[in-house]
């Protein structure tokens, strides 16, 4: 027995293991350098509560703790090590951050003697994670190792949530940190925590706003989502009437089946309909999302005369695209509960709305998901999969072909976060892992991953990590050896004027099946409805599905503006 572990004292390693036991952590998504070996030995040694998932990229260990953080509503960890490590972790960490996420990155560096004497691996880490996290910390002392830890857990699910990030050096790791300091505070293992309430005098201006108006319109961003507030929303919505539409990641805050949601609105999912009715209306609220240039199709619709009222708990994002007739800094769910509590019923007859824009908006969608000829539409991939994934299915997609699609046309028939994508900043390589990240979070629950053969290339080693856990996720590879999104621009703002988007096909049913998964290869629309029942009753594991699909810049994408 080493004389480490003989101590009468715990080390930085130790404590750090301690104290996410205690904040109630499951899952740790990531993997291991040399700098970390300390931790990574703690967590063998001790006794603890805690699933280590090793990942084969940082990257993909931060998609799967958002993923994770998403749906849970539990703060995501990720861990990685120091250097190209701490480099990789950084996309996931900043789209959580953007996205609203509670999520805590860990990585380890050198030893704090060692810094400024070029040891392998050394980078300003503090510096490197300052501009695109809520809160980030290298830990240069061990006293201060247990409140560091805390705070993260604090600032990653109060007021606007977000992604924070500590460093810990090897010699930290090793430090003695006194048995005193280990202690959580469990009210911030999970997020939104300790929310800001609303002003009532500013929920009465808003009401009486609303009842003053004639063709009122809510559009709710992924916030509702983030505090677990659909059934308020719900209430709201039908005391009034109101024809309630969302942004990408906001979809599902009602099912799509709701008699009075419009669906999706903007350049990507939106369509002419559902912009049609936001020139008719008179005043819009914005209820928990930025007004970004995807959602307005950029600050076109709405138009900037338009009455604004903006609901949000971050002060940045309000009067930043629209000057705001009243605005509201809360948290959303608590401000929802004061306004139905003080709302009058009343009806602006949504519903009527809604039915006749849907009734346009699917006309054209219906016709090109019947198609049989030719390459495998998109439209029928989302047809075939609306008719047989059971209504509690977890769909993720990436922000490539699949997500304009899915957000505009598949029907969520349960309202929550069954639909997800990385919208903050588009990255590929997200749907792959973040679905692996969703199905650790709800083990009981289908889960379906679909992403473009450019995002497949970007993440494809996590299928070992799939095949690994006997994680049962239906992966979806739309096939069409193009970055199509790009293409499409090229098309449409650079006179086709085409330039390095191509590449090979890939078999990618080979390549996962190399990996150990059960794969299809789909080429015809007709074999569509038979394979996927197939995968839907393979219980044995994670499988592929790779269907040859028809170029994007070639379909009928809802998509009014393809460089946002």
């Amino acid at each position: 027995m080493s004389s480490e572990i003989k101590r009468n004292y715990l080390n930085g390693a130790e404590a750090t293991v301690k104290l996410l036991d205690l904040y109630k952590v499951e899952h740790i998504f990531g993997l291991c350098g040399d700098t970390s070996l300390p931790f990574y030995d703690a967590l063998h040694r001790l006794n603890h509560s805690i699933n280590h998932i090793l990942t084969r990229d940082e990257r993909s260990a931060a998609y799967m703790a958002d993923g994770y953080a998403r749906v849970t509503g539990k703060v995501g960890i990720c861990e990685g090590p120091s250097g190209g490590g701490a480099t990789y972790i950084l996309p996931g960490v900043v789209e959580a951050n953007e996205s609203s996420i509670g999520l805590i990155s860990f990585t380890t560096d050198v030893p704090t003697t060692s810094i400024g004497h070029f040891p392998l691996t050394e980078l300003n880490q503090k510096e490197l994670f300052k501009p695109l996290t809520k809160w980030n910390t290298v830990i240069n002392k061990s006293s201060k190792l247990a409140d560091n830890i805390r705070r993260a857990f604090k600032e990653s699910t109060t007021g606007k949530p977000g992604a924070c990030h500590i460093c810990f050096p090897f010699d930290i790791q090793t430090s003695e940190v006194p048995e005193k300091d280990i202690w959580a505070d469990k009210s911030y293992s999970s997020f939104p925590s300790n929310p800001k309430k609303p002003n009532i005098l500013k929920v009465k201006q808003i009401l009486k706003s609303i009842y003053k108006s004639k063709n009122p319109i809510i559009i709710v961003g992924g916030a509702i989502k983030n505090a677990f507030a659909e059934n308020e929303l719900k209430k709201f919505v039908e005391k009034l009437n109101l024809v309630l539409a969302t942004t990408v990641t906001g979809k599902g805050t009602l099912s799509d089946n709701h008699p009075n949601n419009l669906g999706v609105v903007g350049s990507n999912g939106g369509s002419l309909f559902t912009r049609e009715y936001l020139k008719k209306s008179d005043l819009i609220i914005f209820f928990g999302c930025r007004a970004g240039s995807v959602t307005t199709e950029k600050w076109k619709y709405p138009s900037k005369d338009k009455k604004i009222i903006h609901v949000d708990i971050d002060p940045n994002v309000i009067n930043s695209n629209y000057k705001s007739h009243i605005y509201l800094v809360a948290e959303i769910k608590e401000t929802l509960k004061m306004l139905n509590k003080h709302v009058i019923k009343k009806n602006f007859k949504g519903d009527k709305v809604v039915k006749e824009v849907k009734k346009k908006k699917f006309k054209e969608f219906d016709k090109l998901s019947e198609e049989n000829s030719g390459l495998i539409k998109p439209e029928r991939i989302v047809k075939e999969l609306n008719n047989l994934l059971p209504d509690n299915t977890y769909i993720v997609v990436d922000p490539g072909t699949p997500c304009p699609y899915f957000a505009a046309y598949y029907n969520f028939k349960k309202p929550g976060r069954y639909f997800l994508t990385n919208r903050a900043h588009g990255a590929l390589g997200y749907a792959l892992p973040a679905a692996i990240g969703v199905q650790v979070g709800k083990p009981k629950n289908r889960v379906v991953s679909v992403m473009g053969d450019g995002s497949f290339g970007f993440a494809v080693g996590e299928l070992e990590t799939a095949i690994r856990l006997k994680l049962p996720v239906i992966f979806i590879v739309i096939s069409n050896s193009v970055y199509g999104w790009i293409k499409a621009g090229q098309k449409t703002k650079f006179d086709k004027r085409y330039f390095s988007v191509d590449f090979t096909r890939t078999d990618h049913s080979k390549v996962a099946s190399a990996f150990g998964l059960k794969t299809w290869k789909v080429e015809k629309s007709t074999e569509l409805n038979k394979i996927i029942k197939e995968a839907l009753n393979y219980k044995k594991g994670p499988c592929l599905i790779d269907i040859i699909s028809q170029p994007l810049q070639d379909a009928k994408a809802p998509v009014s503006e393809w460089i946002a």
